[in-house]
């Protein structure tokens, strides 16, 4: 019987482990911070992008960290996607409110200039090709368009989507179904 306690859900664990995820996401949004950041700054270092890259481990170091100290080593797949999928809500609503007033404090055109050097690389290789570019230069006028709130919605969006889906492997990565001590 007390097997199959250990996964139900009940009130209290899913407090715990909110509380734990807003933590969490916390950090994870410090982390998605600092990666933002040293994209923005050196658009041309490749720091940022690793940094945007490790988010799973990342997470599946929390996740761990949550496994081992708050539930005695024992975490199931569900409860480990949960604490993901929390874990980058709560993270992609405050890294939302950083880009935000990034975006309309702080970035002076940057952000568009990293989009518009990126646009003509593409730009060159469709006019190798002898395709119209005329499509590119219309999405590039759009994208200037776009509101700072817009893009950090936006953003909030895809860090959603993509965190979550990033939780599913690393929930199968971290779950344990027997405390390490038994192993």
């Amino acid at each position: 019987m007390n097997e199959v306690h250990i996964y139900m859900i009940s009130p209290d664990t899913l407090i715990q482990l909110k509380a734990f995820a807003r933590q969490d996401g916390l950090l994870l949004a410090l982390f998605w911070t600092a990666s933002f950041a040293m994209t923005m700054m050196a658009p041309q270092s490749i720091w940022g992008n690793v940094l945007a890259m490790a988010t799973p481990f990342f997470m599946g170091w929390r996740t761990t960290l949550f496994r081992d100290g708050a539930l005695d080593g024992v975490i199931s797949f569900r409860r480990a996607v949960a604490h993901g999928i929390y874990s980058v809500f709560y993270a992609s609503l405050v890294f939302a409110l950083v880009q935000y007033v990034y975006f309309r404090f702080l970035d002076n055109g940057t952000f568009m200039g990293i989009m518009s050097d990126g646009v003509k690389v593409i730009e060159d290789l469709y006019k190798q090709q002898g395709l119209n570019t005329s499509e590119i230069t219309q999405s590039l006028e759009t994208m200037r368009s776009i509101s700072p709130v817009q893009w950090a919605f936006m953003l909030m969006l895809q860090n959603i989507t993509i965190g979550s889906l990033l939780a599913l492997p690393v929930a199968a990565f971290c779950k344990r179904s027997v405390r390490r001590e038994q192993i």
